[in-house]
Formats: structure tokens, C-alpha cells, sequence
């Protein structure tokens, strides 16, 4: 079993930055496909980004593309997800997800797909 921290979440303004850190303990992170997702309020958890066990495959939803950065430090057992160009609307709690993967480039896009869940940071961009 791994168990997930975030961290970096904060209020910022529109056009600002933030970076999510999520730390993993347990087995062996290099083991596990990651993926981050957000939950605004009233609204279903949805796709963010992941990246898979190797770090050498990435996606983006298409409303982050070209504004956020999925990556991972094995050595660190830690993911993050650099933000930038934040808008309001993506003010949510940001959750980081973990799965045992088969394949070094595997990436796993759907919340079903993941067994573990971090508690959340909440991220609030104000116009």
C-alpha cells in the first residue's frame, strides 16, 4: 500500500503560479503510475494530468495544456504539478492518485484506474 501527501496549495491571483507537491511512503514509487485531479465545488473530480512510472510519458487535460507541468522525482518518491497562467477556474482541491503499473510508460487517465488517493489541497485563483 502507498499513502499520499499534498502539498503546495494556496490562494493566488489569476496569471500567478503555484507548485503541488505529493509525497508517497509505502512500497516502491517507482512502481506507480501517478496522476493528478481536481474537484471544484458542485462539481465531479476530474482529470488534471498523469504521468506514468517512468516519468517518460505525460498527458494534460485540455484545459491545463500548455499551462501545467506534470513531473516526478523517484529518488524523492514525490510528483508535482507545476501551474502557471492559473485562471479562476481552476480553483478546486487537487488531489494526487497512485497505481502499481505494468508498464514504464503506461499512463492512466481515469480517477477509476487509481486505488490511492491523497487527502487534497485546495487551490483558489481569484480574478
Amino acid at each position: 500500500q502507498v499513502q499520499l501527501v499534498e502539498s503546495g496549495g494556496g490562494l493566488v491571483q489569476a496569471g500567478g503560479s503555484l507548485r503541488l507537491s505529493c509525497v508517497a511512503s509505502g512500497r516502491t514509487f517507482s512502481s506507480y503510475a501517478m496522476g493528478w485531479f481536481r474537484q471544484a465545488p458542485g462539481k465531479e473530480r476530474e482529470f488534471v494530468a498523469a504521468i506514468s512510472r517512468s516519468g517518460g510519458s505525460t498527458y494534460y487535460a485540455d484545459s491545463v495544456k500548455g499551462r501545467f507541468t506534470i513531473s516526478r522525482d523517484n529518488a524523492k518518491n514525490t510528483v508535482y504539478l507545476q501551474m502557471n497562467s492559473l485562471k479562476p477556474e481552476d480553483t478546486a482541491v487537487y488531489y494526487c492518485a497512485a497505481e502499481e503499473s505494468p508498464g514504464p510508460f503506461l499512463l492512466l487517465l481515469n480517477l477509476r484506474e487509481y486505488d490511492y488517493w491523497g487527502q487534497g489541497t485546495q487551490v483558489t485563483v481569484s480574478s
